[in-house]
């Protein structure tokens, strides 16, 4: 089965507020976006492997008008325009694998990924990603990255995850992004669960 085919019998299966990694807001993501300080009407931003999330009715009821949402399957960003209506046209939608899919040089201002990076256990799909991300995020940008913390869960939805402190993950991206802040996040599942999720906030070296 493919990575596709995988997320997109999950999202089949389960109602959206009943997968682990639901929220009813992206309170912590959103405060981040806006500590780069770009201004909302200017930002560009790319949300990867975002399944049905909320961030971004959050960024357009916080001004913001230049969002990308990007997953591997179609399901949950089906459900996502149909929860938004017609400000579903304020986003450019796109399927696709992170570590693949063609995405503009030095297109995007902010790169967020919440649950994503952590599903990365190989080496070689590891450097493609952060290879996507030194093409796609202008120098000077920022990168939010948030996954697992040392104390979070070994598996997701079935599938084996990576866990990190701040600086492991800071370390994979290398020299040329600078940690500006991290966070721990115990994130409540529906069933009633703490996951430990750590978000690293970076930006790029002009």
């Amino acid at each position: 089965m493919s990575n596709a085919e995988h997320w997109e019998n999950v999202y089949r299966g389960k109602a959206i507020d009943r997968v682990s990694w639901y929220q009813a807001q992206a309170d912590l993501s959103l405060a981040l976006i806006r500590q780069t300080g770009l201004a909302p009407e200017a930002a560009r931003i790319i949300d990867v492997g975002a399944g049905a999330s909320v961030l971004a009715d959050n960024l357009i009821e916080a001004g913001y008008r230049h969002l990308t949402v990007l997953d591997i399957a179609a399901p949950p960003l089906a459900l996502s325009k149909a929860r938004l209506g017609e400000r579903a046209g304020l986003v450019d939608w796109r399927v696709g694998d992170v570590t693949t899919v063609d995405l503009p040089e030095s297109g995007f201002d902010i790169w967020h990924d919440r649950a994503v990076f952590h599903f990365l256990t190989r080496e070689e799909d590891r450097r493609r990603y952060v290879a996507q991300v030194w093409r796609a995020v202008r120098p000077g940008g920022f990168v939010i990255v948030a996954t697992f913390g040392p104390n979070g869960p070994t598996q997701c939805s079935n599938l084996d995850v990576c866990r990190y402190a701040p600086e492991t993950l800071h370390g994979e991206f290398g020299a040329g992004y600078e940690l500006v802040s991290h966070r721990t996040e115990l994130h409540a599942t529906p069933a009633g669960k703490d996951q430990e999720f750590v978000y690293c906030f970076c930006r790029r070296n002009a």
